[in-house]
């Protein structure tokens, strides 16, 4: 008679001998978001408005990314883990996961391009263009018009000095104008903010509907 085997899988020994343990991983954060694992001094994850203990200077388009390796003020070096989309201002502070440090973000100076327009209408002709094009801009005042500042494109400005703009090259700390319904530049409000707005109502109000042919009524 032909005996059956008690074992029918040799390769997984059914005391278990010879299996590898499962990994267990042991880092608190493995989604380093592209830091390549490396071990950090700090995690700053949660913003705050404590007095801060630490800085660092970053520039706008480091300002924009939720996970960044940094070098502190201090020489230490650190990571930001933000929710992806949050991003941060000068002037902003965060809280290290160990309760004590509070690092605060500085704009860092970087090459920008400056429009200076001599008359309102030029500074709203110029503001509108660039905005037409998505580019992110920082308004200040003047006596006569207004300036805009830029990062460097040179496209951009010729663009604005063939509007009659005076256009310089500067470099300076960039702070771009947030988003219309945000005061962190595409920073998402969370439950502490007060409640997220809802697209159909951005706090003006109830969404009205396109209004159907039937609702015009003659003057």
């Amino acid at each position: 008679m032909k005996q059956t085997n008690p074992n029918p899988s040799p390769a997984l020994p059914l005391s278990g001998e010879g299996v590898a343990a499962p990994h267990t991983p042991t880092d608190p954060h493995p989604d380093k978001g592209g830091l390549g694992g490396v071990s950090l001094s700090l995690i700053l994850n949660k913003r705050t408005t404590a007095p801060a203990t630490d800085s660092v200077a970053l520039a706008y388009d480091e300002r924009k990314r939720s996970r960044l390796k940094v070098t502190l003020a201090s020489g230490l070096e650190a990571g930001i883990f933000l929710e992806r989309g949050d991003h941060l201002q000068g002037g902003d502070k965060l809280l290290a996961e160990e309760g004590s440090t509070v690092v605060e973000i500085l704009a860092a100076p970087e090459k920008l391009i400056e429009a200076i327009a001599d008359s309102p209408l030029l500074f709203a002709r110029a503001a509108y263009h660039l905005g037409n094009r998505h580019v992110p801009v920082q308004i200040l005042p003047t006596d006569n018009g207004g300036k805009l500042r830029f990062q460097a494109d040179h496209v951009l400005a010729d663009m604005v000095g063939g509007l009659g703009c005076t256009v310089i090259e500067s470099e300076a700390p960039f702070q771009p104008e947030s988003g219309a319904y945000g005061s962190h530049g595409g920073h998402h409000h969370h439950a502490e903010d007060g409640p997220t707005p809802d697209l159909h109502n951005p706090g003006h109000g109830p969404h009205r509907s396109v209004p159907k042919i039937h609702q015009f009524k003659p003057r």
